[in-house]
């Protein structure tokens, strides 16, 4: 599984240039990833084991896949792009030079919009923070397995030749940086990500297992959805109406995702009689609504 259009209600297609990880909270216990790749490697499929997801096996089970790298510059419909759905782009296994030819392919295929989730805040911050991260990036973009066929890539030969001189205009402005928060256990994460340069900042809080006492400031869009599957943890009905009333109170996007249960659609979509679908974009106009009327005469 490196790549395929997805039933994942927020995005579009999944990219994996990344394989494997290992688990670090609860949220983490029951992941679909960790519980799939057994049966993608019984199935001969490159990039997966049958080991636990347990950080002395990350060494043999997370893996980069460098001939996966320039897969959305194939890509010609713009879609919206969930990067490593099998993985953390930001696990602590994969090299910083890895990372940096993730993001030169994204900035080349500026027609998606690339969606990175972590639970590895902190190193993101870190990685983001870099002073010359621009400039790493741009140095990749003479690589042969990213510049395979110059038709596939959105930039021109004058601007690549720019960034490759002076660095990649950062932050990309395709690319939507976000953290995993289950509980106030890692509440934490919110405060790494919102120190982090990015076009948009996300949250998905999913599978939701416990309250969530949010400080927004800085942050875009936030999912939420109950945990599916075997084993199963429920989630109350008063958490999300909290973080939905949070997320307009801080005019960001909101997007409910599921109830969870035995099946991921077991329990629906609908919150309070209706569904949430909103994304980054639409949070802007409402900001400035919400400024309007609390400083209208």
């Amino acid at each position: 599984m490196s790549s395929t259009n997805t039933a994942i209600e927020w995005t579009d297609a999944t990219w994996n240039p990344v394989t494997g990880c290992s688990k670090v909270s609860e949220g983490c216990r029951n992941c679909y990833a960790a519980a799939l790749a057994p049966r993608l490697a019984a199935m001969g499929q490159k990039g997966y084991t049958d080991l636990p997801w347990t950080k002395p096996n990350a060494p043999r089970n997370v893996m980069t896949h460098a001939d996966r790298l320039a897969e959305p510059l194939r890509w010609k419909k713009p879609r919206r792009v969930f990067v490593n759905s099998m993985s953390d782009l930001f696990h602590e296994q994969i090299p910083d030079d890895f990372v940096d030819k993730v993001f030169a392919v994204m900035a080349l295929a500026r027609r998606h919009t690339f969606q990175v989730l972590t639970k590895r805040p902190e190193r993101m911050a870190e990685y983001a923070a870099a002073p010359d991260r621009a400039a790493r990036i741009g140095a990749y973009m003479t690589l042969d397995v990213i510049l395979d066929g110059p038709e596939l890539r959105d930039v021109g030969g004058a601007e690549l030749a720019q960034w490759r001189r002076n660095g990649v205009p950062w932050p990309l402005r395709n690319v939507w940086l976000g953290t995993s928060v289950e509980d106030n256990r890692v509440r934490h994460r919110v405060d790494h990500l919102r120190g982090v340069p990015a076009a948009v900042r996300f949250l998905s809080c999913e599978p939701l297992i416990g309250p969530l006492d949010l400080d927004l400031d800085g942050i875009h869009w936030v999912i939420v959805g109950g945990e599916s599957g075997h084993g199963h943890r429920s989630i109350e009905a008063s958490w999300v109406r909290d973080i939905r009333d949070r997320t307009e109170e801080a005019g960001a996007a909101f997007f409910f995702k599921q109830w969870g249960g035995a099946k991921p659609k077991s329990g629906g979509r609908e919150l309070d009689g209706r569904t949430y679908d909103e994304m980054p974009g639409a949070w802007e106009s409402r900001r400035a609504r919400t400024y309007s009327l609390t400083h209208s005469a």
